[in-house]
């Protein structure tokens, strides 16, 4: 299990065609122009803050991974999973989004891998940053051995008590 980054994510979406967004003027700017009037700006690219951003940054997203052959899941449409052989060996990934984090879990990792072949594509089309191996998600503490995954909150329900109940 593996965690990436989009860097400036939202940057790397684009807004729908035929739909224009105007904002102020940023801190630094002149807010007014030299008739007097304010100035506005028009959004190039959705930005950190837009109501839209994320869904602009989804639809870059995830058509790419349907494009590389993975299926969404219908029950949590940002989880998806890719199925194939390699070589003889039937090997599996499973992507899991999660704003501009994803989380990949695979069955194997050679240089002729399904994973290696993912990864491979991802680098190339997005500003990615591996940020090594998943070790907690959503306040759930992940440790791994050959054999198993240990999902724990432990360490959340110590900071839950210690918060709401001080008094143990």
């Amino acid at each position: 299990m593996r965690r990436w980054d989009f860097v400036a994510a939202y940057l790397q979406g684009d807004l729908e065609q035929n739909v224009m967004v105007y904002c102020h003027a940023p801190p630094g700017y002149a807010t007014l122009g030299a008739d007097g009037r304010p100035r506005i700006c028009k959004v190039q690219k959705p930005i950190y803050g837009m109501v839209q951003a994320g869904r602009c940054w989804q639809r870059s997203l995830f058509p790419w991974l349907l494009e590389f052959g993975f299926t969404q899941c219908k029950s949590d449409p940002c989880v998806f999973t890719l199925s194939e052989t390699v070589d003889g060996t039937p090997q599996r990934l499973t992507l899991g989004c999660y704003v501009d984090d994803l989380f990949t879990l695979y069955t194997h990792d050679g240089p002729s891998s399904l994973y290696a072949r993912f990864v491979d594509a991802l680098t190339q089309r997005w500003n990615v940053e591996d940020e090594g191996p998943v070790s907690d998600l959503l306040n759930v503490d992940i440790t791994t051995d050959s054999s198993f995954v240990t999902l724990s909150q432990e360490k959340y329900i110590a900071h839950l008590v210690s918060t709401y109940l001080p008094e143990g």
